[in-house]
This record gives structure tokens, C-alpha cells and sequence, in this order.
């Protein structure tokens, strides 16, 4: 399958063992951005291995049957490439960046750690100190930390709860075995997606993908385990300069009708600097520093959050002025925050589509998601046809719902949950 919009080329095949190769092919540039996605996360482990995805990620650059950790990084370095990964909820990626004609030794060393990494015991050693600093270097980080134990208290017991980077105690418990039967239960041809954005040949990213992952296994029983959002409470006191407030509901799964609907909302709520919360609670109240909505979506589930960051004093006066912005939404939205926050949301799309990098992870994930690419045009006339009443009636619907109320910080002066519900 290809398309052809202006000076984009969009093409879609699929390898006899269920590899899908797609690509934008960009003829002004010089540069490409490819890599490899999978269906495969935080979701799909189980408590007793919870970070072993993350875990894989970092070993697959500490050596091969071909290379050492320090040859990867140098045969990449030495073209001026850039070589990295990252584990999410849902998905494990490993991309490069590199010039045009560069193309096939990223694709060779790609698929070189995905097939032959060796798991090497000294290197797994120092790579289980490596992440347990990072989980350290999360932990003192109050603004990122605070997710986590949001996620955790929307889905309480279950994978989707549960951090990406693991726990100390599982890192150190970890072996290489282990992980090495982690990837081959779960890296299958029919879970990725070979994706490449720039000046890049499509029958050459083809054949290229032919000869480097043709042993690749097909597939590989990938199992997870249904979001069950409930929501609740949680609150840690720790000695901090603010409170990091983070107070949310179950937002909606990829491909909801409303999906996009659920993107103004959040836009309009707490989007920028035009939004409400931000003109409400920081310009005319002085409350935070700042303050910021999010709508993230999963297969099956979705969050939508408000974050925020105050002093141990204000957060008293914080706490019932969002939440009454958020009641009284519904019933007081304007056209012309509408109109913004539609013009926001394209803009960001399509200024984002300028770039190789973000091009090409954006047509990872629709191949992963929706299984093909979809036309910017596509997605920006289910943007405008978003309504004022489709708005109001979400709102009312997601602000309706069983709150998660999460706070770090001072906090002595937070809300109890009863009040919340009472202000709610």
C-alpha cells in the first residue's frame, strides 16, 4: 500500500513472518530516523518480574554475538548516528537516527541487539546498578515520582499500575536467563513495527528488513491483563519545598469515538497558557507555578489528569478552585476556546510532523494501534468536527466519575477524599 501526500510518500508492506515495514519517504532532508516497535511493556510482565522490560531495553545495547557494548556505540557514533531505546506501558522502542546513506548499518545493528544479544553476566551486574540509580534518581524527582504513584492507585494490583522501572528488590533479584527467555517468549516478528521517516527508499528498507530479520521469529503469545480502573486515594509526607498534587479520572482507550474530543477537553482545561486552569489559578490567583491537564490513552483504558505544584498554605485554596473549574465546564465553554484549543491541537500536530524523529514513532504507533497509517487530513477533520456539545456532555461524563486523588509533599493542608467528593 502506498499514499502520496505532497511531498510525502507513505508505504506499508509486510514480511512473510509478519514484520510490517512503513515509511514517509521526506526527499528534502538528509537524514532518516527508523527504528523498531513493539506490543510489548510494563503491562505484559507479572509482579514477581515487574521492570524486566525495561531491563531487556538496557541489555540490549550492552553486547551481542557480534558486537560489545562499547562497538555498538561506537559503530553508530562514528557516522554521527544516534542510537537509543525507551520502555513504556505498552510498548518497548529501539530507533536511530543517521544520515540517508547510513540506513543500512542502523538497520543492521537494530536488528543485531533484537536477535544476538548475548546477556553477558558481568555487563548484566553493572546494568542492575545502572537502573536502580535510576529508580533513586526517580524517587528524588517529586514531579515524576508522583505519576507513578497515581498510576498505581488507578489500577491497584495490576500491571498497568505498576512502574516501568521495576522495584529495587526485583531489579537485584533478576537474572540474565531470566530476561534472556523474556525476550524470546515475547519479541516476535508479528509484534513489531519497522518504521523510518526521511530520505529513505522503501524497497531498499524492505530489503534490507529481509535480510536482517528473516530469522526472526513470527509470533509470540503476548498476553496482558485487562485495565480495571478504581481509583481512591494516596498521600505520602515527605519533607519538600511544594506539594505535587496529581487528581484525575479514566479517561478513554485508543480509537473512542470521542478520542479527539477528549484531546480538546484537556487542551481547554489545562493546555497552555490561554487555558483555563492556567489563566484561573496561576494569572489571577498566584496559586502554582504550574499547573498542566493530560489526556494519555491505553488499548483498553485511558487517565485524564490535572497536575500541579503549590506551597503547603496555598494548596488549601488550590484544591476547591480546580475542582470547581471543572464542574462548572460544561455549562460555560465558549466558542472561541474551542476554536483555540482545535487550532493548538493541529498546529502541535502538524508542526510535529516537520521532524523525521517524531514522523516516524507517530507512524509506529498507528501501525501498532490502528494497524496502518492515518492521513494527516484525516485526523485534522475529526478534530474540527469535534462540537460544543460532544465537549460538554465528556465533561460531564469523565468529571462525574470516581476521582484518584494522589499528593507528595507537605501535605497537611490537602483535602481530605471526602471533601473532594463533596466538592465534586
Amino acid at each position: 500500500m502506498t499514499t502520496k501526500t505532497s511531498e510525502i510518500t507513505t508505504t506499508v508492506s509486510t514480511l512473510p513472518n509478519g514484520l510490517r515495514v512503513v515509511s514517509d519517504r521526506i526527499a528534502t532532508v538528509e537524514t532518516v530516523t527508523l527504528g523498531v516497535w513493539l506490543n510489548v511493556g510494563t503491562r505484559h510482565e507479572t509482579k514477581e518480574i515487574n521492570g524486566i522490560a525495561h531491563m531487556l531495553e538496557h541489555m540490549a545495547f550492552k553486547g551481542t554475538k557480534r558486537r560489545n557494548a562499547r562497538e555498538i556505540a561506537e559503530e553508530i557514533e562514528a557516522v554521527g548516528g544516534y542510537l537509543n531505546a525507551y520502555t513504556a506501558r505498552e510498548v518497548t522502542a529501539y530507533h536511530a537516527r543517521i544520515l540517508k546513506e547510513d540506513v543500512g548499518l542502523a538497520v543492521d545493528i537494530l536488528a543485531d541487539i533484537l536477535q544476538n544479544s548475548t546477556f553477558d553476566a558481568e555487563e548484566f551486574t553493572k546494568e542492575q546498578s545502572v537502573i536502580i540509580q535510576e529508580i533513586g534518581q526517580s524517587n528524588d524527582t517529586p514531579d515524576d515520582v508522583v505519576f507513578d504513584y497515581f498510576q498505581e492507585t488507578c489500577f491497584p494490583n495490576q500491571p498497568m499500575g505498576w512502574p516501568t522501572l521495576g522495584t529495587v528488590d526485583v531489579i537485584k533479584s533478576l537474572k540474565p536467563e531470566t530476561v534472556k527467555k523474556y525476550m524470546a517468549d515475547h519479541y516476535g516478528a508479528k509484534q513489531m513495527v519497522l518504521a523510518a521517516a526521511g530520505n529513505i527508499d522503501h524497497a531498499e528498507l524492505v530489503k534490507l528488513a529481509e535480510e536482517h530479520f528473516k530469522d526472526l521469529p513470527a509470533d509470540r503469545s503476548v498476553e496482558k491483563v485487562p485495565s480495571d480502573f478504581q481509583g481512591g486515594d494516596f498521600r505520602l509526607a515527605r519533607e519538600l519545598e511544594q506539594v505535587h498534587i496529581v487528581f484525575g479520572f479514566e479517561g478513554l482507550p485508543y480509537g473512542h469515538p470521542d478520542y479527539y474530543t477528549m484531546m480538546i477537553l484537556s487542551t481547554l482545561l489545562g493546555g497552555g497558557m490561554s487555558s483555563r486552569l492556567f489563566q484561573e489559578v496561576r494569572e489571577k490567583r498566584g496559586l502554582v507555578y504550574s499547573i498542566q491537564s493530560h489526556a494519555s490513552s491505553y488499548r483498553d483504558s485511558g487517565v485524564f489528569t490535572v497536575y500541579a505544584g503549590t506551597g503547603a498554605e496555598e494548596v488549601k485554596e488550590l484544591i476547591p478552585v480546580v475542582l470547581g473549574e471543572l464542574k462548572k465546564l460544561s455549562t460555560t465553554l465558549t466558542d472561541a476556546e474551542i476554536k483555540r484549543s482545535k487550532a493548538q491541537l493541529k498546529a502541535g500536530m502538524m508542526m510535529g510532523m516537520e521532524g523525521t524523529s517524531s514522523r516516524c514513532e507517530r507512524l509506529a504507533h498507528q501501525m501498532l494501534v490502528y494497524g496502518r497509517p492515518i492521513p494527516s487530513q484525516e485526523t485534522l477533520e475529526k478534530i474540527s468536527a469535534v462540537t460544543k456539545e460532544s465537549i460538554a456532555e465528556l465533561a460531564d461524563k469523565i468529571f462525574s466519575q470516581k476521582p484518584t486523588l494522589t499528593a507528595l509533599g507537605p501535605i497537611e493542608n490537602v483535602a481530605s477524599y471526602e471533601e473532594v467528593l463533596a466538592l465534586l
